[in-house]
């Protein structure tokens, strides 16, 4: 007794016009929306040799170094001002701040983000851009968008 073998039927060969459900869209990294508010507030008021740096693999603390120099003391108060409205904005936590008055120096430690404010003489006394050379940089035209 022969089996007969049963074929499924052919696909058809032509592509279908169904539409393919839509990609979900990606919620933005919410750290990488706070940097950006972060550097455009900076950038709005005038920060002089605005850099970030990402230290995710250099640092357990932060996850970005924004580095910036104001070209006063006053304009050092008036960037940390600005900054901790749009912190307040964000609703970012803030971990710590060191304003230390007249030091030349402001660090506002917003847990995955720390910024440094320096006068231009501080930035070159600490080296900071130096001491974290193996970070890598981020684009800041990317950021300011």
């Amino acid at each position: 007794m022969k089996t007969k073998t049963v074929r499924k039927p052919a696909k058809p060969t032509t592509k279908s016009t169904a539409k393919k459900p839509a990609k979900a869209p990606r919620k933005a990294d919410p750290t990488l929306k706070l940097l950006k508010a972060i550097v455009q507030t900076l950038d709005g008021k005038k920060a002089e040799d605005l850099k970030v740096l990402d230290v995710s693999k250099q640092s357990s603390i932060t996850d970005y170094l924004v580095l910036a120099n104001g070209n006063s003391e006053p304009h050092l108060r008036a960037l940390r001002v600005e900054l901790e409205k749009t912190l307040d904005s964000m609703q970012a936590r803030i971990l710590g701040m060191d304003t230390g008055q007249g030091s030349g120096w402001t660090v506002v430690d917003a847990f995955e983000v720390m910024i440094h404010l320096f006068t231009t003489e501080n930035r070159r006394v600490y080296r900071l851009d130096s001491l974290w050379k193996d970070a890598t940089e981020v684009s800041l035209a990317k950021l300011l968008k």
